[in-house]
């Protein structure tokens, strides 16, 4: 009797919590945190900011990934930028992606001739003839006249190990140490123009998009941003690929993007960071990594705050995600997340996170390494030139 009346008060609860569940799309939760934490709002940086990493223009059209040569579309005007950059002391932003031929010289005198020292552009290879005869010869004299004209640097895309294939957008997939852009990071060396790199993207992204994946929604918002399957090689053997490009071109100063392409693994960036003395990185679209780490963090920061550059990846306009969203917010979050040691902070303005169901926590960072991070490796390594 004792036992019975023990079976059925445990289906009434059952029952009960049954009919109290309700249930919830994941894309509606929106969890407002319980804790108690300081918020500290930083408008101004303690230093001015070279931004490193922003896309000011780009290709007017592709073809399979693979940027095709012609116009430039303009994502921004410089009136548009130039008041949010004054309101957060940016003296500089760096438009990486300023095509080649008369696309970048257009690129060059609606931003960086009409706005002195506002802006600097970078160049990018011709990677829709980079299948044809003669090819090599022609990037690196393509180098010479790119820096001629006033590029400030070299951006290669993921075009490069991730889309470009031998013939364009079919055939077998070109490798990111494939000796025939031997010549163009050469050039770069001889002209004195650093070469921003990002030829992989985060780990998740060569991973099933099952319930493993930390970074399911963001991949099943975007499937085309996954590289598992097919004949994508894997993101360690790109990285190795890369890794023999900096060692055969010991004379080219090279800046691996987005935390070397491996921010969530600091060790590894860590090993060739000691390993290549030409290796530099940035920050952009990474600090939702690097501020769910934060003590690594910072013992990374300490020890390579030589070779650190800031950088948002912001996009004014156009196709963005909500970690590129230019404007005073965006700006605010990185300063927040490099001078102070607030706790549990969003990393990006969107009510959900972009990249993964987390919150970062502030570096706190001394002035001596924030002045390197925020201005001074930038203008070392982008006037190299004479």
């Amino acid at each position: 009797m004792h036992s019975r009346r023990h079976a059925l008060l445990a289906l009434a609860g059952a029952a009960a919590a049954s009919a109290q569940k309700k249930p919830l799309d994941i894309t509606e939760f929106e969890p407002r945190s319980m804790l108690a934490v300081k918020e500290t709002g930083v408008a101004w940086p303690r230093f001015p900011v070279i931004d490193s990493h922003t896309h000011l223009s780009c290709s007017a059209k592709s073809v399979g990934g693979v940027p095709a040569a012609g116009a430039r579309r303009f994502l921004s005007h410089p009136t548009e930028l130039l008041p949010v950059m004054d309101a957060k002391n940016v003296r500089t932003m760096v438009n990486l992606t300023g095509g080649y031929g008369e696309g970048l010289a257009e690129c060059i005198a609606r931003y960086d001739n009409a706005h002195r020292g506002r802006f600097l552009t970078f160049t990018e290879p011709m990677f829709a003839d980079a299948v044809q005869p003669g090819y090599a010869q022609r990037q690196a004299d393509a180098i010479a006249d790119a820096r001629r004209k006033g590029a400030r640097g070299l951006k290669v895309l993921k075009t490069l190990g991730l889309f470009l294939r031998e013939n364009l957008s079919t055939g077998a997939l070109v490798k990111v140490d494939d000796t025939r852009f031997d010549p163009m990071w050469e050039a770069c060396a001889a002209h004195r123009i650093p070469v921003a790199m990002h030829v992989s993207d985060p780990a998740a992204f060569f991973l099933p998009t099952d319930k493993y994946n930390e970074r399911f929604e963001e991949l099943n918002n975007h499937p085309d941003w996954s590289f598992h399957g097919r004949d994508y090689p894997s993101n360690a053997e790109i990285l190795a690929a890369r890794d023999r490009v900096l060692a055969r071109h010991p004379k080219t100063q090279f800046i691996g993007l987005h935390v070397g392409h491996s921010a969530e693994n600091l060790d590894h960036v860590a090993a060739a960071l000691d390993r290549y003395p030409n290796f530099h990185v940035e920050i952009g679209a990474r600090i939702g990594e690097l501020g769910r780490q934060p003590r690594a963090s910072r013992r990374f920061f300490d020890k390579y705050q030589d070779r650190i550059l800031f950088g948002t990846d912001a996009v004014p306009h156009g196709v963005q995600t909500p970690q590129q969203i230019f404007g005073t917010k965006l700006y605010e979050i990185y300063f927040r997340f490099l001078e102070t040691e607030d706790e549990y902070f969003d990393y990006a303005p969107a009510a959900v996170p972009p990249q993964g169901r987390w919150r970062i926590y502030g570096l706190g960072l001394p002035e001596a390494v924030l002045q390197k991070v925020y201005n001074g490796n930038a203008a070392r390594l982008l006037t190299l030139q004479s």
